[in-house]
């Protein structure tokens, strides 16, 4: 039997709500920015499920087939990877940062925690903080307080800045230092293309680096690249 067709999206009221800035679109935005950062991998379910109820084009969260594929990972591979030696070896120094992890420190050597913290960092860090932070974010912000461009300006320092704060209770003050700045670069590079597998794949590659130089112990040596 077939499955009933389904309503147009002028036709939806739940839908239009979730869309939204009332009682039940705020609500909804809440759920997704408290779950996202608390259950990765997982926490990006629901802001992927409001997009899939709200009827809203995968389209305006960024989800564009890139015009060139291999363009489009090569650019987010190499910008991850250059953040990533850039904050280590000259950001984080001047900040006063110590040169070792000592949170993931246990990383070194470990190859099973190693394995699922870069499950995690592909997939929860990757494709969840940006589909959250970025995606859904800034098309919630956009729709409140247009396109233009002191608009996306705002939008890009307010959410890098919600963005680093979600990091310092977990993880200290350094961690939402990074966690800002990054934001600021990769909110920056989403708000001018307005596609979002570019930043989601930088976002991947800069805590798989991350990962990969605690794993084979190499803090100190990038730490020391330009400052001795």
């Amino acid at each position: 039997m077939a499955s009933p067709p389904t309503a147009p999206l002028a036709d939806d009221p739940f839908a239009r709500k979730l869309r939204g800035f009332g009682p039940t679109g705020s609500l909804a935005a809440l759920i997704v920015l408290a779950v996202g950062p608390l259950f990765e991998p997982f926490g990006v379910i629901p802001a992927l499920l409001w997009t899939r109820r709200s009827r809203t084009p995968w389209r305006e969260l960024g989800f564009v087939r890139p015009a060139n594929l291999a363009l489009t990972l090569a650019g987010g591979l190499t910008l991850g990877i250059a953040l990533k030696l850039l904050m280590k070896a000259v950001v984080m120094p001047i900040l006063g940062a110590p040169v070792i992890n000592q949170e993931y420190h246990y990383l070194a050597g470990n190859d099973l925690a190693t394995l699922n913290m870069l499950f995690d960092a592909t997939l929860g860090a990757g494709f969840g903080e940006e589909t959250v932070f970025r995606g859904f974010l800034f098309e919630r912000l956009g729709k409140l307080f247009g396109s233009g461009a002191p608009a996306k300006a705002a939008i890009v320092l307010g959410t890098s800045v919600l963005f680093g704060a979600i990091h310092y209770p977990l993880h200290g003050l350094g961690s939402a230092e990074q966690a800002t700045m990054v934001g600021l670069v990769l909110g920056t590079v989403f708000a001018l293309t307005g596609r979002i597998w570019s930043v989601i794949l930088a976002h991947a590659a800069f805590d798989v680096t991350a990962v990969l130089i605690i794993y084979f112990n190499l803090e100190a040596e990038v730490a020391h690249l330009v400052f001795r």
